[in-house]
Parts: C-alpha cells; structure tokens; sequence
C-alpha cells in the first residue's frame, strides 16, 4: 500500500520532535504510520534532530525505537497550548520567587510571546494585566484567562460568587455583574479588582470562588484605580484602610527590652535603640485593639504609649483579660 504523499522536512521534524516529547518511548512503526513515512525516513529525520543537539537513543526490542533523552544542552523545545498557557503564567509570576530572576523572567516571558501561535497571543495578552506578590497561583487557568480576556476587551464580567457564609443564606446569591479591570496575586491567591456599577464602588474578589458565566457584550470605559496602583490598592484593603496603603491604626511605644529581643519578631513595624535596654517601636494594625495585642505579643514591661487611642485600647485589653482569668479562677 504507498504511503500517503508526506509533508515538507522541516515540518515533519517539527511533528516528529512532538510526538517523542508527548511520551517516553517510540516504537519506530508506530512513528513511521503516524508520519505517514517509511521506517527509513523516520531514520534519517533521526538523525537530522540529533544533529540540531537532541539526545535521541535508540532503543532495543522485537520493534526497535527511540527515546528523547536529556542532552548536554537546551535545545529548542515544542509546547502545546496549555504548556504555553502554564508557562506564560510562571514568568509573569516569577518575581514572587525572590531569587533575582525577574529579569531573565521578562526576557523569557518576551521570547515566548513573540512565538506563539495568533489564536493564542490574544488570550495570554490578557494576563499582561497581572501584577504578582509573594506566594503561589491556587486558581484555574481558564477561569483566570476569561477573567483576563474581559479584561482586554474592557467588557462586563458576570459571574457566580461562592461566598464563605453562602450556604447560610435562604436564597441563591445573584449573579455577580463587575467591569473587571486587573487580576493581581497577593498572598498566595488570585485576586480580581474590579469596579461594581451596582455598587458604585471597587470591589475585591478572590479568583478561586469565581465562575465565570456567559459573557452580556457590554463594554465599559476604563477607569483608574483610587491611587493609582493597584496592588497598593489590595494591599490597602487588606489591611482594613480604604485609601493608602498603610494601616489605619498606628501607635508606639517604648519596650523594656534591647534592640536585638524586639527587631526579629516585629514585623510589619520599624524599631529604634533609645538604651541598651530600651528600644521605641511603632506599628500599625486594622483596629486599636489588634494593635494593643501586637505590643503585648512582647512579654517585656510598655511605657510612653501613645496615642490615646492606644492606651485605651491596652486598658480594654487588660479587662478583659483579668476577666477572662477570674471565670477561670472561679470554674475551678
């Protein structure tokens, strides 16, 4: 039976070099049908790729075969489209590391984009809107991709929320309508930032409980973030202020104990030597009272607390502890 009419060299080496990067072992008819080329030819295209620096071992056996083995260089590589799709993702996020590869990321992030396949750049030029934190993607890919083309094309989201207290509720929550404008990594999750016409307001949601529904065609103008950065912006949320990024609560105090006991544990807060025993300190929390419980994290003696705010907040948090003490005291 002849063999089918086979295609160009340089594109059956491309297709050869995938298959025997898609498995570990290649029976040699079984690639010759797949090529739709006789076993000779699969020889020498072979040995064309061993001689672009591929490790290609033949192996033994009633068939015979080849196996793609690890080389003593990189040499050019195929990836299918998930394989991009992972890869773009991991470059972008690369600077969460803190390994100093951010610039050879970027380099590596504009290689790949350059090559990739047109029904491919325009999804993955939707996650150029991403800005990455310290921690680790924990959401889908295709969901972060819708997210992200809505993005691009600046059209309305609509989408399905699974609220932590959802369950709770007698009704199914609505249909969730934002006009999404960037996806950010903070702590280890996805993030959309987005604003809710409904709410004439931005909103935050974490990319994990989202389901994208069908999209309704409604554009949006884009709008600028309050501040200006985005990321300051969740971070800002996150840490119970609605403008800058800083805590809305802020105090100091002197701790009776040296530099060197403090400095280590403290933080999100900067720290001063005043003596070799005392060192002034000033932090920041969401409320007046998580703030008096950071100070008394430190088993070591508070004086020169101020502001009034925080003073309070210490008095409140000792009576409650004496009260807490003495229901114990007295159930014993």
């Amino acid at each position: 039976m002849p063999l089918a009419s086979s295609p160009s060299t340089s594109k059956r080496l491309l297709t050869l070099l995938s298959l025997l990067q898609s498995r570990r072992d290649w029976p040699a008819p079984v690639l010759a049908a797949r090529l739709e080329v006789s076993a000779r030819t699969v020889r020498r295209d072979i040995e064309r790729l061993r001689e672009l620096d591929y490790a290609i071992d033949a192996t033994r056996g009633p068939d015979g075969g080849y196996r793609l083995e690890a080389g003593s260089t990189l040499p050019p590589l195929l990836f299918d489209d998930e394989q991009v799709i992972a890869l773009t993702l991991a470059l972008r996020t690369a600077g969460s590391l803190g390994a100093g590869v951010e610039e050879a990321a970027e380099r590596a992030l504009g290689t790949v984009s350059r090559l990739m396949p047109a029904r491919l750049a325009h999804r993955v030029a939707s996650l150029a809107h991403t800005s990455s934190r310290t921690g680790a993607v924990q959401a889908d890919p295709a969901v972060l991709l819708r997210i992200g083309e809505s993005i691009l094309d600046t059209e309305e989201l609509r989408f399905d929320y699974a609220s932590p207290d959802a369950s709770d509720a007698p009704h199914p929550p609505p249909v969730r309508s934002v006009q999404p404008h960037h996806l950010l990594l903070h702590g280890g999750r996805w993030y959309l930032l987005g604003y809710s016409p409904a709410d004439a307001d931005w909103r935050i949601f974490r990319v994990d409980r989202i389901t994208p529904r069908s999209h309704n065609g409604r554009r949006f103008s884009p709008q600028h973030v309050p501040g200006g950065d985005p990321a300051r912006f969740l971070a800002a949320r996150f840490k119970g202020s609605t403008g800058a990024d800083d805590w809305p609560c802020r105090g100091e105090a002197l701790l009776h104990a040296p530099l060197a006991e403090i400095a280590p544990y403290l933080g999100d807060g900067t720290v001063e030597s005043v003596a070799p025993d005392r060192c002034r300190v000033r932090v920041g929390s969401w409320s007046w009272g998580g703030l008096a419980a950071e100070l008394c994290r430190f088993t070591v003696a508070l004086s020169d607390v101020e502001p009034a705010e925080l003073r309070a907040a210490l008095s409140s948090l000792s009576e409650r502890a004496a009260a807490g003490a003495a229901t114990a005291d007295a159930s014993g």
